[in-house]
């Protein structure tokens, strides 16, 4: 396995160093930015199309920096100091847990204060350079496109306070005997609960800037899907326990002709320290119990989500039912998590007398509101389309 990036690195090109990046949160990063890069097409292509309008805003020039754009990038600077100074100072015992030490409240108070002097010095020196005699406030066009980057942060930092949450939820029992660990540890994310929180936040940034609001999320829903599969990559090469069910069942002959790993894995050296104690291999020291090699699941859905997010993005063009794209991503995405949460390993609830886990209430509950929303999506539009009609055919006449 790749805990961290330069473990791929140094297995690809036999070029060996020591560097703390978790491949998970790289692959992380990476879904982010690819995400963002669909999402930015679609919302340039609705603009095209005249689906989504660009807006005028009205910006102050040559102001001096105010002190909350000074105080905000040097509140940056000392987190950034806080970390990295501690990271270079003490590296042979951060790499050991990144993630735990960037969610801590551990690192070095006068790297803190050094980065937050050069940030908040630096936010100020560009305010200067760009300061008039006389402020002016002027025009600029908005255009949609131009929202994706603040909408991906606040579906980033949503998303993570979802996911967190809803992990707790998930796992009471963990979040009640050790309540700090859990909320500032970096493992632990529930992608349903960052995607629902996260989501929302962007719906509310959208409707206050009068963005149209199922446009927004029609073009977003292709980039979202590809940028699951690949944040999934992450968890299947550092092996984050998101891993399956043990599978004992032998590969069947029709697909004997892929790689063993493809079939079940034993996610050895995994970024846990999880020994699934692989036949014909003795258990690691610490006692873990036998248990088999797992479905690699999260192999499985990137595969998936690769395959919805070109179903998504070929019918983009075709689909004229504003809302369609959204309501088919929901019902796939259902689909998709109700079946292989059949082979993972989660914490099962009991309602009324039927076991579930969290993530196949959501999928069911995503299944059906992506179904309602197409029949609704698309009956809308018909009835709007037949009332455009009529309407021109009265003014014609």
């Amino acid at each position: 396995m790749f805990p961290y990036l330069s473990d791929l690195i140094e297995y690809l090109f036999g070029f060996s160093f020591a560097f703390p990046l978790p491949m998970f949160g790289f692959m992380v990063a990476l879904a982010f930015m690819v995400g963002n890069y669909i999402w930015v097409l679609e919302m340039k292509r609705k603009e095209q199309d005249g689906l989504l309008t660009s807006s005028i805003i009205k910006v102050m020039k040559g102001e001096k920096a105010s002190m909350l754009d000074v105080g905000g990038n040097a509140f940056f600077g000392f987190v950034l100091g806080f970390k990295v100074l501690a990271i270079v100072l003490d590296y042979s015992e951060v790499i050991k847990d990144l993630p735990g030490f960037i969610m801590s409240a551990q690192g070095n108070i006068l790297g803190g204060i050094v980065g937050a002097g050069i940030l908040g010095y630096l936010r100020y020196r560009d305010a200067e350079k760009q300061r008039l005699p006389e402020p002016k406030e002027v025009e600029e066009v908005m255009h949609p496109y131009q929202h994706v980057g603040t909408m991906t942060f606040i579906a980033a930092i949503g998303g993570i306070f979802g996911a967190k949450v809803f992990d707790a939820i998930e796992n009471m029992e963990r979040l009640l005997a050790d309540p700090i660990t859990v909320i500032f540890s970096g493992s632990g994310l529930s992608i349903y609960g960052g995607l629902i929180i996260g989501g929302g936040s962007v719906l509310y940034y959208a409707h206050k800037k009068g963005l149209s609001m199922i446009h927004v999320f029609d073009a977003c829903a292709p980039g979202l899907m590809l940028a699951y599969g690949v944040g999934r990559i992450g968890c299947q090469l550092s092996g984050d326990g998101d891993w399956g069910v043990p599978n004992y069942n032998e590969m069947p002959e029709i697909i004997s002709f892929l790689p063993d790993w493809m079939w079940s894995f034993d996610y050895y050296g995994n970024i846990n320290g999880t020994d699934l104690g692989a036949a014909g291999r003795p258990m690691m020291s610490d006692g873990y119990a036998y248990e088999g090699n797992a479905w690699p699941t999260p192999f499985y859905e990137t595969i998936m989500a690769f395959i919805i997010a070109g179903i998504l993005w070929v019918s983009r063009k075709k689909i004229k039912a504003p809302g369609v794209i959204l309501s088919m991503y929901l019902m796939f995405n259902g689909v998709e998590r109700f079946f292989i949460e059949k082979i993972r390993i989660n914490s099962n609830y009991n309602i009324f007398g039927l076991e579930a886990t969290q993530a196949e209430i959501i999928a069911v509950a995503m299944f059906i509101f992506g179904c309602l929303g197409i029949w609704y999506f698309t009956r809308k539009h018909q009835r709007d389309s037949r009332l455009d009609l009529e309407s021109s055919k009265n003014n014609i006449t």
